[in-house]
């Protein structure tokens, strides 16, 4: 790229918003459903439109990539596989955010604990709580879980490596066990969208509810999954507290015995809303077991490099 163009592109993206999530309607959920806001933007100074009309934004936030990220090049829709819960549909929109094109054939990673805190390959290492009051798993806890109950007041540095609940900061921890569910990858479409089935996630010690993201372009499909290309975006999507009060109430959730952060305690959300990974999501009011919704637009900028890895 010549200097010419990357100082267009520089003051193109300068000039750039905020971009939320999109409107999706699923089977099974229509009148009467909730719809959370997704707070933080107030769209103004929007500079231009996408070819579909819709505003162009700011960078999605970068994140850090937390101690329990596996290239497991599971290239799935589906990453249920036995786990119990709420179902959800994440559906992710990627574009570039300076021209607002979506991009495509990019390679998105999701990966989040389960009902009840638990993320797979590190079963030995969660510490979610047992429902019913049982035995939490054993095992060493992550070392950047904090010791202590949240006082709703964080402390220590700003997000980019630190300290949090596992699966926030920290450094990379080595897989105890071959369990993969909960995790894949999906190539976006040619309008820069991505699907997954999953279930909702529950919560475990320092964070509050989140699914981690990634989005790596340049790459190439192979034998062996997805290979090549770098790593433009790390990040995590965030729920509304109004919906998780609501999972809370539905079973397996509800047996949880873990002591739950919300989200202005948590120390890896930025509390910008949608440019922060805030989910917009949809579900029956009053009924939200039949399942969840949850949309995002995530602006990148492919030309970066972001792996989450570094302080």
């Amino acid at each position: 790229m010549s200097e010419n163009a990357k100082h267009k592109r520089t003051m193109t993206r300068r000039r750039a918003l905020v971009a939320g999530g999109g409107v999706v309607v699923a089977a099974g959920i229509g009148a009467g459903a909730v719809a959370t806001a997704s707070a933080g933007s107030s769209g103004k100074g929007t500079s231009g439109k996408g070819a579909a009309g819709e505003a162009c934004y700011r960078l999605t936030s970068e994140t850090t990539e937390g101690p329990y990220y596996i290239d497991a090049d599971k290239i799935r829709k589906d990453i249920t596989e036995d786990r119990e819960g709420i179902p959800l549909t994440v559906r992710l929109k990627v574009i570039d955010a300076d021209t607002c094109k979506p991009l495509r054939n990019a390679a998105v990673d999701i990966w989040h604990c389960d009902a009840l805190g638990i993320y797979s390959g590190y079963e030995s290492l969660s510490t979610g709580g047992g429902g019913g009051g049982g035995t939490p798993p054993t095992g060493t806890p992550p070392t950047d879980a904090p010791t202590d109950a949240p006082t709703g007041t964080p402390t220590g540095t700003p997000p980019g490596g630190e300290p949090g609940g596992g699966g926030g900061g920290g450094g990379h921890e080595e897989p105890t066990d071959d369990k993969r569910y909960l995790r894949g990858t999906q190539l976006t479409d040619k309008q820069g969208y991505v699907e997954f089935r999953t279930v909702f996630p529950g919560w475990y010690r320092g964070r509050c509810v989140h699914i981690h993201t990634k989005v790596h372009i340049g790459g190439k499909m192979t034998s062996s999954g997805y290979e090549g290309g770098h790593t433009c975006h790390t990040g995590q999507l965030f729920f509304a507290e109004s919906a998780v009060l609501d999972s809370a109430k539905v079973a397996p959730y509800s047996t949880s015995t873990t002591e739950r952060t919300t989200l202005d305690e948590d120390t890896i959300y930025p509390g910008n809303g949608t440019e922060g990974g805030l989910l917009a999501l949809k579900y029956p009011k009053g009924r939200i077991a039949k399942g969840v919704v949850a949309t995002l637009t995530m602006g990148v900028d492919p030309d970066e490099t972001h792996t989450g890895t570094s302080s």
